[in-house]
Formats: C-alpha cells, structure tokens, sequence
C-alpha cells in the first residue's frame, strides 16, 4: 500500500492506476460527506464526480502540509458550499411562492431527506433531523456534519475548515443549541 507522498507522485507520473486507488480509497468519504451536507443524492453523486475531477486537476498543487484525507474533505465542503450558493440564488424566489398554498396558509417542509446508513426504524427521526441540520447556518452545519457524522476530531475540522479549535467548539455548541430549539419546537408542534 502506497502511503499518500508515494500515491500523489504516481498519480503525477500517469499512473491511472494510482489514481484509480485513491478514488476507491475516499470515494465513499467524499459521497457521504456531500450527502449529508446537500442531502440529495444526484447532487451528492454529482459533487463526487467535481470533487474527484478536481484532485486530478489540480493534485500537482497539494503541498503536504495538511493530510491527503484533509485536503479532499477541503475540496468535498468548498464544492458543496458553492452548490449551496448557487441554489440559494436560483431558489429564493420559488422559496418564498412556496411556502405558502393555494388557500394562502402557510405550510411546512416535510422532511424529505433519506440518509442510506440509517436503519429503516430510525429513518423518520433521522429524516427529521436532517431537515433540522439543513436549517443550519452552513458553517455550523458543516461542522456538526464533519463531526457528529464523519466523527472526525475537533483539530481535523478546523485544519479542513480553516479555523481554530475554539472556533469549531463555538461552532458546534451553536449548532447544537440550534438544533435543540428547532427540533423540540417542531415536537412541540407535531
């Protein structure tokens, strides 16, 4: 097994080989990061594909000072980001026309999201829950994500997010607090 200086350098010299490893070593990371932040499936598998294309293009620029595996989770969060933004753009409008029916009434989001490593007793809460976590600020929801669901350590979410440790504890204490507020008003309601 090639340790990550060897797979880069192959990958530089053509090996398509090496490059096919390293996709089959964090293709599922990078999947299930974008899924659980865009929780949409195509988009996920679509980011995949941006994300990978990407570490092709530009792999000859990684400088070795943070993990491989950081660098694509850097990668993975700025192309959901920038999907993220462009949605926002293109759906504010039809947010707005939405969230209201044909009699005037307000109406919900029903939680729609189908995370595929929950087990089908869970999926209802879970569904819930992601709909609570897509309400978050992004920078909370990334680092909840990046935490509670790809279990990483406090120090790899804020090498991967560009900030310190403090700030990823701020982040995260807000982002749970958030998502107490949100999912015991929508048990409240329900």
């Amino acid at each position: 097994m090639l340790n990550d200086r060897e797979l880069i350098e192959a990958i530089l010299g053509g090996d398509e080989a090496a490059f096919k490893t390293l996709y089959t070593m964090y293709t599922n990371m990078v999947y299930n990061t974008a899924l659980s932040i865009l929780q949409q499936q195509t988009e996920a598998e679509d980011i995949t594909q941006d994300v990978f294309l990407e570490i092709h293009k530009s792999i000859g620029k990684f400088r070795h000072d943070s993990s491989l595996k950081t660098w694509i989770y850097k990668i993975t969060i700025t192309k959901c980001y920038d999907y993220l933004k462009r949605q926002k753009t293109k759906k504010r409008f039809a947010q707005l026309t939405s969230l209201f029916n044909s009699e005037n009434k307000l109406i919900y989001d029903k939680p729609h999201f189908d995370h595929p490593g929950v087990t089908l007793e869970n999926k209802e809460n879970a569904s819930i829950l992601f709909l609570a976590i897509s309400k978050l600020p992004i920078k909370q929801q990334t680092a909840f994500t990046l935490s509670k669901i790809e279990h990483l350590s406090y120090k790899e979410i804020a090498e991967i997010m560009n900030t310190t440790i403090s700030s990823v504890e701020s982040l995260l204490f807000r982002a749970t607090r958030n998502l107490r507020v949100t999912l015991s008003e929508y048990y409240k309601n329900k």
